[in-house]
């Protein structure tokens, strides 16, 4: 037997064999710099997929922020210690004014199931409003509420879930207005429905970006409209930002500022600490120290000094290399590479993405443009032998989904656009 094999098969004993795993044939990846990581035979791939190393595998100041911090003190959060109030002073001034507030916790997870009971509390409801294929987290409630994958939690009974408009399949003529009036009464039937039934509105969250839906067009106050609705019914709302912020827009540190609406209670995580496990709930200061008056939350490592020297650092390297900058120079030099490739290629149905975030809806050539999900599946493996590493999203799973370390570059994309039109000339 291999030596990856033989890892594998320990990994079944120890892990289970559902833990997830990307690729047919999967990768054993022992180190990372930039935009490269490296297998346990050498071999170097391109990582045009995640986003949890924000501003690169290993970048030097982050490693040295958290070795250094870790070898003077670490511990929780029920001490004072400077790194913790600075890092939040710092985060809380990259948002609105009425954002002043900072929870941290450990994942995602942990700050969206936060972000809820802060929501019932505030507004005395139960009812959530997702959108019909999403997900926010792991924990029972947040399971509970995922509709993009199957959970063993049944769907409950204070939460409805509302389609979010995607232009290239649903515009069918409408203008913007049109569409977004469309699905905004979505939502409004969402709330008439939980009315109805006897269950106040608390919360509609959402990612602004919708990366687990697709990544669709953005339609021009669609997410004002629906935020309002639900705001009219005493609810909140709750935007999702581990995906599509930190400047990974290029366009807006983050994703609700394209969509020119404020929410009351933002969540962070998967960028925030570049790897380190760092996360949180942004809010008002209001709402926070209410909110704790009855409620004696903790998070014993969320926030401590190593997680907030990583976050700070974070910061620093998205300032001081302007990678925001890079997310919209890069990411148009992609977008009018992809482009390029869907004249060539006539299986691309659709070109979308923002930034340094970026998919292909891949599609057969019948009149409904039905989705070409094993042709998706073959791609990614293809590209995996070819040294890059991407993904797939969206209902159909037949969307490529390309969400590189912001420290991508030019001569990168170079690589991943040959590599693709390679590809996509072996389906």
């Amino acid at each position: 037997m291999l030596p990856d094999e033989e890892l594998l098969e320990r990994r079944y004993r120890v892990l289970g064999r559902n833990a997830p795993l990307f690729y047919e044939k999967p990768v054993h990846l022992v180190k990372g710099k930039g935009v490269w990581v490296t297998d346990a035979d050498g071999r170097d791939y391109l990582d045009v997929y995640n986003n949890v190393p924000c501003v690169g595998h290993c970048h030097p100041h982050v490693v040295d922020a958290i070795a250094t911090q870790a070898g003077i003190l670490n511990l929780h959060t029920r001490y004072l210690h400077e790194n913790v109030v600075r890092y939040a002073e710092r985060l809380t001034a990259t948002f609105d004014a009425s954002l002043d507030a900072a929870v941290f916790t450990c994942s995602g997870t942990e700050a969206n199931e936060l972000a809820l009971r802060m929501a019932r509390f505030r507004t005395g409801g139960e009812g959530i409003i997702v959108s019909d294929f999403s997900y926010h987290g792991n924990s029972r409630t947040l399971a509970s509420l995922t509709t993009c994958f199957p959970v063993g939690e049944t769907f409950p009974d204070f939460a409805r879930k509302v389609a979010i408009p995607d232009p290239y399949r649903d515009r069918q003529g409408m203008s913007d207005e049109q569409l977004g009036d469309l699905f905004a009464a979505k939502v409004e039937e969402a709330v008439a429905s939980l009315q109805a039934a006897g269950v106040k509105v608390a919360a509609l969250l959402i990612d602004t970006l919708f990366a687990n839906e697709g990544l669709p067009e953005l339609v021009p106050g669609y997410a004002a409209k629906a935020v309002e609705i639900v705001r009219k019914a005493g609810g909140l709302f709750i935007c999702d930002e581990v995906q599509a912020g930190f400047g990974r827009t290029g366009d807006a540190m983050w994703g609700h500022q394209l969509n020119g609406v404020v929410p009351d209670i933002a969540t962070l995580g998967k960028p925030m600490g570049n790897g380190h496990p760092l996360a949180g709930v942004i809010t008002s200061a209001d709402l926070v120290d209410a909110f704790g008056a009855v409620s004696n939350y903790f998070n014993t490592f969320g926030g401590n000094p190593v997680s907030t020297a990583a976050g700070m650092a974070v910061l620093d390297v998205l300032e001081n290399e302007k990678l925001l900058e890079n997310a919209q120079v890069t990411g148009a030099y992609v977008r009018a590479g992809l482009d390029r490739l869907q004249d060539k290629h006539g299986i691309i149905g659709n070109v979308r993405g923002s930034g340094l975030f970026f998919g292909l809806e891949l599609v057969h050539s019948d009149a409904d443009r039905s989705p070409a999900t094993a042709e998706t599946k073959r791609l990614i493996n293809l590209m995996r032998d070819r040294g890059v590493l991407i993904s797939r999203i969206g209902r159909y799973d037949n969307i490529l989904k390309m969400r590189p370390p912001m420290v991508f570059g030019r001569e990168h994309a170079d690589i991943l656009l040959s590599t693709l039109d390679e590809a996509f000339q072996a389906l």
